[in-house]
């Protein structure tokens, strides 16, 4: 299986490679490393990626963030970047993405424990993982050839405690092998439309 990973250099990523390269042919995919480069904020640099890697059997993004701050001072500056990256990025990896995609291939996007329940200071990350969840649940429903889209939906992962664990008081830690296996299951596995949540 040739399975494209965007974000394959981030610390979720590269646990996610290691648990698929044994048995499948990867392509990392990042902004400044990796075996392509794409910077997902720009259709541009998507289309141009994909015609240079060709047909594939399975999408998987894990890139993007977004805005954690005060929502008193909130403003669209701080959104945007946020939009273009995380939310249309993605949207825009399947849009241009399933015309590279081999039948009953699969796409996985990531979104994250903030659609559900969102933390303090977390208000533009809630709204884009919101958005992007909503966006698989109706894209499912759209894609032909038995395509298959998902999104995996992470706690607070313990390999990113030291980044994100401020944001998240007294949530569970997720094992990062848990996380993992959940991506495994969206790509080799028959699920689709589905916002698999690993929040403990």
């Amino acid at each position: 299986m040739k399975i494209l990973i965007v974000g394959g250099n981030g610390t979720i990523g590269k646990k996610v490679a290691e648990g698929l390269s044994q048995k499948h042919d990867l392509i990392i995919g990042g902004r400044n490393t990796g075996d392509v480069h794409v910077d997902i904020s720009s259709s541009t640099s998507i289309s141009e990626m994909f015609k240079k890697i060709g047909k594939l059997d399975s999408i998987v993004c894990i890139a993007g963030t977004g805005y954690y701050g005060s929502f008193e001072e909130m403003t669209q500056e701080h959104i945007m970047p946020g939009i273009y990256g995380k939310l249309l990025g993605q949207m825009n990896l399947v849009l241009i993405g399933k015309d590279f995609l081999n039948p009953e291939g699969s796409i996985t996007l990531t979104t994250g424990i903030a659609a559900s329940h969102p933390a303090r200071n977390g208000s533009c990350v809630a709204m884009i993982n919101g958005a992007i969840n909503s966006f698989v649940l109706a894209a499912s429903q759209e894609l032909k050839e038995d395509k298959r889209i998902n999104a995996v939906s992470p706690g607070l992962v313990e390999d990113s405690k030291e980044r994100y664990g401020e944001f998240f008081p007294g949530y569970n830690l997720v094992p990062m092998g848990k996380l993992v296996n959940a991506y495994i299951l969206s790509i080799e596995g028959a699920v689709n439309g589905k916002i698999l949540k690993v929040y403990s």
